[in-house]
């Protein structure tokens, strides 16, 4: 199921302003608990798409991945992943967390040269080298928080890393194969390792989820997540990955502007023009060239 040529565009658009808006959600969980929150979130989508799952196959009519995709799926996207970012952003604001996650398309760029046999142009060469600059002036500067927040910050990074790995791999060997049965067998497995980790480090502590961190948990698992990422992966099989990674520099613009508007975080000097730096050479690494 391919769907009319406009679809894809407007699918993409709105898993900008779906991913824009999910850094800010994630800083409005439980921070005493955020591998609980995480876990929460993927349990909750698990469970919608186990149910979902037998009507979405028949539209989508492709064979399922091999066990060690998802497997593969759910320890990198989505346990290793999203562990990693929702620890890191106890303490680093949510604008700059998305700054720092958009060199994900850099890190695809760099893992397409080294595993999946492409070539990086000047240009994206260039881009890559920009990218980097706009992290060291990010670091520079106080992150909106002060420097408590560089280790979490470096932290951080390992979130695109790992994300970057699950995706080369599904990239690679899922591209026929079904986005839904990825997603849920993924979700499913990663709450699993999720809640696992929650237990051994952070205990059982009901007390702590107020009525907002359960609508922001709901909202992260229902729309950013089962829609979100059901809608990603399909793109990624009827798209190149160079294509969707426009969303990884258009949902910092939105994070870190949503983060300021409600005072999480500020815009420094430093932020600024490390913000800037960052989106320029992303979109140099995946830009077209023209002719």
């Amino acid at each position: 199921m391919n769907g009319p040529a406009w679809l894809r565009p407007l699918l993409i658009a709105v898993l900008c302003l779906i991913w824009g808006s999910t850094w800010l959600g994630i800083r409005l969980g439980p921070q005493e608990l955020p591998l609980t929150a995480a876990g929460a979130r993927f349990a909750l989508a698990g469970l919608v798409m186990i149910v979902i799952t037998p009507t979405l196959r028949r539209l989508e009519g492709a064979p399922p991945p091999p066990t060690w995709l998802w497997v593969t799926a759910a320890v990198t996207n989505f346990a290793g992943s999203y562990g990693i970012l929702y620890v890191a952003e106890t303490v680093v604001p949510s604008g700059v967390a998305a700054v720092l996650w958009a060199i994900f398309p850099v890190l695809m760029a760099i893992a397409g040269t080294v595993w999946l046999g492409e070539t990086l142009s000047r240009r994206q060469t260039g881009g890559l080298l920009l990218s980097f600059s706009g992290i060291v002036a990010m670091f520079s500067g106080d992150l909106g928080v002060g420097p408590e927040a560089l280790p979490m910050a470096l932290l951080l990074l390992g979130s695109p890393i790992v994300s970057a790995v699950g995706t080369v791999l599904i990239k690679k060997h899922g591209s026929k194969t079904s986005s839904i049965v990825l997603n849920r067998n993924g979700m499913v497995l990663g709450a699993v390792l999720l809640g696992g980790a929650a237990l051994l480090r952070e205990g059982w502590r009901p007390e702590v989820w107020t009525t907002q961190g359960v609508v922001s948990m709901a909202a992260l698992a229902l729309v950013g997540t089962v829609f979100a990422f059901s809608t990603y992966f399909w793109l990624l099989r009827h798209m190149p990955a160079g294509k969707l990674s426009l969303i990884s520099y258009v949902t910092p613009v939105l994070a870190t502007l949503l983060g300021v508007a409600v005072g999480d975080g500020k815009l420094d000097g430093a932020t600024i023009v490390g913000t800037g730096l960052v989106i320029a050479g992303v979109c140099l690494v995946v830009r077209k060239p023209k002719g």
